[in-house]
């Protein structure tokens, strides 16, 4: 895929960045100082997009210059290459969506009747897109029905990575749609588990917790149904290093669980159980018979038998 550069219209351009005007600069006598399309350096950003900022051109003028009216040299350069829109809306994505599965409360069993059904997967995109210059979303999404596919290769590499909801996905109990090219992925899962599966969890309950200690003190509160996650995070951490199976239901658990969504299990039990699923953590790690990394070999050779696959007009 494409490496495009990462460009947020509200975002605000810092002092030094080089900008290509989009239209005429026009002096007060009606006279072109600078035509659409010069270059120009940000002297000065403004506070918010509201206001201009000052540009200086290559004579040394300086101007005032409203944000709409600027874009970055890089991005106008790179104009449509790599501009996946182009392709996604000249074909039906969502129709090349080869595994799809819920994921979240309700495959997890922990659903309420406020609760959303979560669709994720992955898509296989015909070959002339993805080979094309324009190249293919990573991911697609669809907020109105909470569905978010993406793109096969980005799929794997974050299972790899050892994801927690991308491993989910290839656990999740609650599967709608999967090709034979998909059931293939499912029946080899396991080469995705690796003791990298500490640090990715491990990790991020970490830096999450720091996080909700920091809100405690500040505002006196956290998000419970957040809290809840995290916990279940870690649980569910222990039994792949333990198991060599990512559980997505969590049955067992489901009261404790649902106690700390709700606030009934005050923050210092709350944290009391966490340490100490950090220390079932550190056991399992010791005692654990998965392998340091995953298998990239199998991985890659399932990913290029999908791209070979992807020539075909029919879905694999």
């Amino acid at each position: 895929m494409a490496n495009r550069v990462h460009y947020q219209p509200n975002l605000i351009f810092a002092a030094g960045t080089q900008v290509v005007t989009l239209k005429d600069v026009v002096g007060q006598n009606g006279r072109t100082l600078h035509p659409r399309g010069a270059v120009g350096v940000v002297v000065k950003a403004p506070g918010d997009l509201d206001h201009s900022y000052r540009i200086r051109f290559p004579d040394g003028v300086e101007e005032a210059i409203k944000s709409s009216e600027l874009t970055t040299l890089a991005k106008f350069k790179e104009g449509a290459i790599g501009d996946t829109s182009i392709t996604a809306k000249g074909s039906e994505m969502f129709e090349r969506v080869i595994f799809q599965c819920i994921i979240g409360s309700q495959a997890y069993g922990l659903a309420d009747d406020a609760s959303d059904i979560d669709r994720r997967g992955f898509y296989l995109p015909p070959a002339d897109l993805h080979w094309s210059l324009y190249g293919v979303p990573e991911q697609l999404e669809c907020y109105e029905t909470q569905e978010s596919y993406w793109e096969i290769q980005k799929f794997i590499v974050l299972a790899l990575k050892a994801n927690p909801n991308v491993l989910e996905c290839l656990y999740s109990p609650l599967v709608e749609k999967a090709t034979p090219l998909a059931e293939e992925l499912l029946g080899m899962r396991d080469i995705f588990l690796s003791r990298l599966v500490y640090q990715t969890y491990n990790g991020y309950v970490m830096s999450q917790f720091k996080k909700m200690q920091a809100d405690i003190r500040n505002q006196g509160q956290v998000k419970w149904k957040h809290v809840m996650h995290l916990i279940r995070l870690l649980i569910s951490g222990i039994s792949v290093l333990r198991e060599g199976f990512v559980p997505v239901r969590v049955d067992d658990q489901r009261d404790e669980l649902l106690a700390i969504k709700r606030g009934d299990m005050p923050w210092d039990e709350t944290e009391k159980w966490r340490l100490s699923l950090h220390s079932e953590f550190d056991k399992a790690l010791n005692e654990t018979n998965l392998p340091e990394r995953p298998d990239y070999e199998k991985a890659n050779a399932y990913l290029l038998k999908a791209r070979h696959a992807a020539i075909e007009t029919d879905l694999p």
